[in-house]
């Protein structure tokens, strides 16, 4: 892994927000996986050999007339990417209960802390969806469950469902560097009944589970929800994050004709994570 070339754009942004939430999201959309958000907006990466200058050039928020968005951009090697987050990644607290950390960060005080190298992988807890998703998790009972992590990035949920003594949990993420990623987590944070694989919904074959936590994008759920039902128990909980507020209507449907209906949803700056049951 250590030849992979990633590129750099930086994304001059004004106002803030909600363009970098919305530039961060449509940035998905084209492949890049992993973002950095600072005070003039935002860092994102994506793998050169997934890169099409085009597409991201053609971006619609880029076109836009009510924001003001410059960016550059420029190759970066594997290697790098440490020193980078030693410099931008500080450490959370969710709900005074659960911290998301580095390893270079000082032990904490709260009931859970996590460990986490993130590199280039998605899911560090800072991202709102992935916080509300962290809390979602503290707020449920995951004792003995069994439970899917789709999307799982650095691994952080799957981190804290097992943490929460689910008793088995499978992790996915179609990315390589999530994958080997999400395995170095697992054992940074003792956490042996977690298992990682490589891959997309096509894993989910006669698997089931209790609970169904996916942190990805709008497209991706609508396409998936099917398949999360088959999988769920009777009694199962979907969580599904990586869209906004006004995406709601529209998620809801497509949960709904497989059965599953709204619960509750948690908001944060326009994003949200939705609970759905049978």
């Amino acid at each position: 892994m250590a030849d992979l070339v990633y590129i750099e754009y930086n994304f001059t942004v004004a106002p803030l927000q909600p363009a970098s939430d919305i530039l961060i999201a449509q940035l998905g959309e084209v492949g890049f996986d992993s973002f950095v958000e600072n005070e003039e907006g935002v860092q994102a990466y994506i793998l050169k050999d997934l890169w099409i200058e085009e597409k991201v050039k053609n971006v619609q928020i880029l076109s836009n007339e009510n924001f003001d968005i410059s960016f550059n951009f420029k190759e970066i090697e594997q290697q790098n990417w440490n020193a980078e987050w030693e410099k931008n990644f500080e450490k959370i607290v969710v709900d005074d209960v659960c911290t998301v950390r580095a390893p270079f960060h000082e032990k904490p005080n709260t009931k859970f802390d996590i460990v986490i190298e993130p590199k280039m992988s998605f899911g560090t807890g800072h991202h709102e969806t992935t916080h509300m998703m962290l809390q979602h998790i503290l707020e449920h009972d995951f004792t003995g469950k069994s439970v899917l992590d789709m999307g799982s990035g650095t691994g952080v949920l799957a981190i804290l469902a097992a943490m929460k003594n689910a008793g088995s949990v499978d992790a996915i993420d179609i990315d390589n560097w999530c994958y080997l990623n999400a395995l170095e987590n697992k054992e940074r944070n003792n956490c042996s009944q977690i298992n990682v694989f490589e891959g997309d919904v096509s894993l989910l074959k006669d698997q089931k589970y209790n609970i169904i936590i996916a942190n990805i994008n709008r497209n991706i759920l609508l396409a998936d929800i099917p398949a999360y039902a088959k999988c769920l128990t009777k009694d199962g909980i979907l969580f599904l994050s990586g869209f906004y507020k006004e995406d709601i209507p529209v998620i809801t449907e497509k949960c709904n004709e497989v059965g599953l209906k709204f619960e509750k949803n948690l908001e944060k700056n326009n994003w949200v994570a939705v609970k759905y049951v049978f």
